[in-house]
């Protein structure tokens, strides 16, 4: 079976994530990789309301996939060596570590592809706009 790789914050779980899910399923088995805590306050300039464990324990609960892991954070592709996947499913919007991604999957000598989702009614289930509804 193949190995599909999604990452992401996941602060909160939304049906815009369960269609990314479901996408990244078709390719094969499902891994999803949940940023750290200091990964996500890098990023976006504020730390998750869920905790990193809370998230990881979120999803693990759900079952949505074959294995739930944390970021590394040091090295933010190390996954990649670990996990080899064959697929890295993209959010349509994602964009943290996508710019030397292609770089570190040769780096690293896998023949991993990547895959750029479609969006699910982005105008609605957007994590962004939901956590300002919410706040």
């Amino acid at each position: 079976m193949k190995k599909v790789l999604v990452t992401g914050t996941f602060n909160m779980i939304h049906p815009g994530h369960l269609n990314f899910f479901k996408q990244a399923k078709e390719h094969g088995e499902l891994i999803i990789l949940v940023a750290r805590d200091e990964t996500v306050k890098a990023v976006k300039g504020s730390y998750p309301t869920n905790s990193e464990a809370q998230r990881q324990a979120r999803l693990v609960e759900a079952g949505i996939a074959k294995k739930v892991v944390l970021g590394h954070k040091d090295d933010k592709y190390k996954v990649l060596e670990q996990e080899k996947p064959d697929f890295i499913c993209l959010g349509y919007d994602q964009h943290s570590f996508v710019d030397k991604l292609e770089e570190e999957i040769k780096k690293r000598n896998l023949k991993t592809r990547i895959i750029r989702l479609k969006p699910y009614k982005e105008e609605i289930y957007k994590s962004s706009k939901l956590e300002q509804e919410e706040g």
